[in-house]
């Protein structure tokens, strides 16, 4: 087995490879060669600024604790903190490093197609819906991400049928990835008479945005169909044919989309949500997982298999998979999703980390 340094020598010598691939001039006509040299560089280079960060740091160190040997009174306790300091320095360098080695998700780095769905619970469901979507809206604003509406139809009391968003930002992915799945809420609903507290629940399904060059689409494949776009209630919005429902045959995958007046808009960004649709079902397969798009990030939408339980009456949010509950409701839905997030980054570092250490 190789040492940590013989592993970095190793992947120093692979960045330099791929720097001067890069440079090559046929690559620049490749987009996918381009694409693909470009991610890896980017993995490398952080690797190898890590490495040399923390090499340094350690060189630091030795010279502090050679300086602290060798000194007495004030400055024998000024090296001493700088030892403490430069060790604590150290520790965090080394689970950086740890990390960045840590086997690649293909996805980082890519873009997100963020779907949100009312699911259990009526109108109550399209209505907590809506509320997610603007959490969501405000989270990537705090983040500095780009969000942009691909679809967005209302429900009859102002909810959200369905939503669904392009966000862009480089580490839009692996933050939003733990977002996927049966968002629960209990509150009273705005319909409820009596003032009982209700249990609804919608879906949330992430999807790493597909470029053209991911996922080639055959138009042969498609089965596309215009219709007339409906608002709430089923009314008519407008007058011309310009809502587009397109079919990948082979996959059964259909997507609809009606959310510009043109039927040309709606069928491009018809488009990227199938192609990305399409990205995520072939990574799925390839990892021996659920087949169905979406079903292992969502099951059948059902209240009992929640991620996360949104608590109106005590102001509580609970994320399920760790355990997580906090007391801060209004500030999670006004965008603050971030100790949820960094606390669900660091359970699948530590997974990751038990898992590499067992193999």
């Amino acid at each position: 087995m190789r040492s940590l340094d013989e592993t970095l020598n190793v992947l120093q010598d692979e960045l330099r490879t791929v720097e001067a691939q890069l440079s090559e001039p046929d690559v620049a006509s490749d987009l996918t060669r381009l694409r693909d040299l470009s991610r890896r560089h980017k993995e490398l280079n952080d690797i190898n600024v890590a490495w040399l960060e923390l090499r340094g740091a350690q060189d630091d160190l030795a010279t502090a604790r050679e300086m602290f040997n060798e000194t007495d009174g004030a400055d024998r306790e000024q090296w001493r903190d700088e030892v403490n300091v430069t060790e604590t320095r150290i520790t965090e360098l080394e689970e950086n490093l740890e990390t960045l080695l840590l086997p690649h998700d293909p996805n980082e780095g890519r873009n997100v197609i963020l779907e949100i769905r009312g699911a259990e619970g009526g109108e109550e469901a399209n209505l907590f819906a809506g509320d997610l979507a603007e959490m969501y809206r405000r989270y990537a604003s705090l983040r500095g991400w780009k969000l942009e509406v691909i679809e967005e139809r209302e429900s009859e009391q102002g909810g959200l049928d369905e939503a669904i968003y392009l966000i862009k930002g480089d580490d839009a992915w692996s933050r939003l990835e733990f977002e996927a799945g049966v968002h629960r809420v209990q509150r009273v609903p705005v319909t409820e008479a009596k003032g009982r507290v209700h249990t609804s629940s919608a879906t949330v399904s992430v999807l790493p945005e597909a470029e053209e060059v991911d996922v080639k689409i055959d138009i042969g494949d498609l089965k596309i169909d215009v219709y007339r776009s409906s608002g709430p209630g089923g009314q008519s919005v407008n007058t011309t044919d310009s809502a587009v429902r397109i079919t990948h045959l082979p996959s059964g995958i259909v997507v609809s989309m009606q959310d510009e007046k043109s039927q040309i808009q709606n069928r491009a960004k018809a488009l990227i949500v199938l192609r990305s649709r399409l990205l995520k079902a072939a990574q799925d397969a390839q990892a021996n997982e659920l087949g169905d798009l979406k079903r292992s990030q969502l099951g059948s939408g059902g209240r009992s298999e929640k991620i996360r339980t949104y608590n109106f009456k005590e102001n509580r949010v609970t994320d399920h998979r760790i355990n997580l509950t906090n007391y801060s409701l209004d500030a999670v839905l006004a965008g603050d999703l971030d100790s949820y997030i960094d606390a669900l980054l660091a359970d699948k570092r530590g997974r990751q980390l038990a898992e590499s250490d067992g193999s």
